[in-house]
């Protein structure tokens, strides 16, 4: 059985998806915009702010859930454009502590709202 998870500490659903779902002990958080719940707007600033923005709306779902950034095992972050890669990696590093979670990083043609990043995860208990 599924068991959705919602906060609004991070920024509603854009359309007909949970922000997270949690089945089998596993936290499936959708893709995060960088966008500030308390807006409702895009954050401002590069890519490096985006990205901050972005994790920090997934630490605000996985805490909702009871969970923290360390039982992340698997991102997948989606870049408008590859040359942002370095930016986004390297606030991605704050984020995260060895062991490192497994991801896919890939640029895409667009992304909602016209964003420049976002990032979605898988987490266990």
């Amino acid at each position: 059985m599924k068991q959705p998870i919602a906060t609004a500490g991070a920024p509603a659903a854009i359309g007909p998806y949970s922000q997270a779902v949690e089945a089998g002990g596993c936290v499936y958080v959708s893709g995060q915009l960088p966008i500030n719940p308390a807006t409702g707007q895009m954050a401002e600033g590069g890519v490096a702010e985006l990205t901050r923005q972005s994790l920090a709306n997934i630490r605000a779902i996985l805490a909702e859930a009871g969970l923290g950034m360390e039982n992340v095992v698997k991102t997948t972050v989606m870049l408008a454009d590859m040359a942002d890669f370095a930016e986004m990696n390297a606030v991605y590093a704050e984020f995260f502590t060895a062991p490192f979670p497994a991801r896919s990083a890939f640029a895409v043609k667009a992304l909602p709202k016209g964003a420049r990043v976002e990032i979605e995860c898988l987490a266990v208990r």
